[in-house]
């Protein structure tokens, strides 16, 4: 079976590393499978680029002038007006399956995606966020109130998109089951399944912890917290949430190792800056490093970074907010804080740090759950149908 993964990046982006990780996982499962990109960061011969950024541009200046933004706040939302040439590559025309994932910024259009089905090809979607389902909206509760030019568009996508959708069945996946649920009271008459994302155990397992620490500079007689985003200054993903809880915490034997672009002003810990993390054996020797990795977010799918701390043998605290409780059970492998809640997020610090054979349960549940071999083969069961 010959399957073609779509995606905007390669490897930018937790949908982007959650489909390479996918088509690695096929192959060695039997599936000849490629994967399709417009931002390449290898030269791995089962990554073929496409397209450039000007469909980018061109998208981000359309919202622009359309719904009257800011460049900053550009990214919110995408129309799919523009996107590069997918459909006369020699990957897209021998695919017997073409498998979706996070195709925005000027990827994937809605003109391409309606060929696609014109063309009778079998499409399976994994959503990694809500906009295959809303209109231009990555997350509902992005806005609270949106303007009026903004909803306008976004019922005016919307309406296309369904249109798009009757001329033939998409299988939509959602790697949580909280996007699954929202996908199917969204879309009640479209194919809806759930398969998690997989994490590669033989990469993301337990080390030794001092050992770690020796390798990565880092202090060996602290309590060390680690947290991580592409800019931890994102809203969505709760930084201001993870310095107030820090703070509350105090004390000169806990460290917060910070993995972004930016780091976080913090008070009540020692911070140990991360901008650049090189491989994926880095950042599982950091999550191998550190007592606790704690993930903020107010909106989320189903964090990587999660699975990957747990596989590492690291308990997590997560807010209880998207996917997250589904990945955390409350007291057995981790703990879930209440959303939004500073102290929650704190005791729930405290609580880990003060239980390392967490870690233990999450490292078994990860095992189980985020298995290559189990999503490969509950994929290929579902090209199959």
């Amino acid at each position: 079976m010959k399957v073609l993964i779509v995606s905007t990046a390669e490897s930018a982006g937790g949908g982007a590393i959650a489909a390479r990780r996918l088509m690695v996982a096929l192959n060695n499962h039997g599936a000849q499978t490629k994967m399709l990109v417009r931002d390449r960061a290898t030269d791995s011969v089962t990554v073929v680029r496409v397209g450039s950024k000007w469909p980018k541009v061109l998208e981000r200046l359309g919202l622009m002038l359309r719904l009257r933004l800011s460049l900053r706040r550009t990214w919110a939302y995408d129309s799919g007006r523009w996107g590069v040439d997918i459909l006369s590559t020699r990957e897209y025309r021998e695919a017997e399956v073409v498998h979706l994932h996070w195709v925005n910024q000027g990827m994937l259009s809605l003109d391409s995606l309606e060929r696609m089905l014109r063309d009778r090809k079998r499409v399976v979607w994994t959503m990694h966020d809500e906009w295959p389902f809303r209109g231009i909206v990555h997350y509902s509760d992005a806005d609270v109130d949106l303007p009026r030019r903004v909803r306008d568009m976004e019922e005016e996508v919307m309406r296309r998109k369904r249109g798009i959708y009757g001329l033939r069945r998409i299988k939509f996946v959602g790697c949580s089951r909280w996007i699954t649920d929202l996908a199917r009271s969204v879309m009640p008459g479209e194919d809806v399944r759930h398969i998690n994302n997989c994490v590669p155990q033989e990469v993301f397992c337990p080390v030794d912890k001092a050992a770690a620490r020796r390798e990565l500079g880092l202090p060996e007689g602290m309590k060390l917290v680690m947290f991580c985003s592409q800019r931890v200054t994102d809203e969505r993903k709760g930084g201001r949430y993870m310095m107030e809880a820090l703070e509350m915490l105090g004390g000169e034997d806990l460290g917060l190792v910070v993995v972004g672009k930016e780091s976080l002003p913090v008070r009540g810990a020692r911070v140990f800056s991360m901008p650049y993390v090189d491989g994926e054996r880095k950042m599982a020797l950091l999550y191998g490093a550190v007592d606790c990795f704690a993930t903020p977010s107010l909106q989320d799918n189903l964090p990587n970074t999660i699975a990957e701390a747990m596989s590492c043998g690291t308990p997590c605290v997560g807010f209880d907010s998207g996917g997250i409780p589904e990945m955390i059970e409350h007291g057995r492998n981790g703990y879930v804080a209440r959303r939004a809640d500073s102290a929650d997020l704190a005791e729930g610090i405290r609580y880990v740090l003060a239980h390392p054979e967490l870690g233990e349960a999450a490292w078994r549940d990860a095992k189980r759950s985020y298995s290559e071999s189990r999503v490969a083969e509950e994929y290929i069961r579902l090209y199959e149908e």
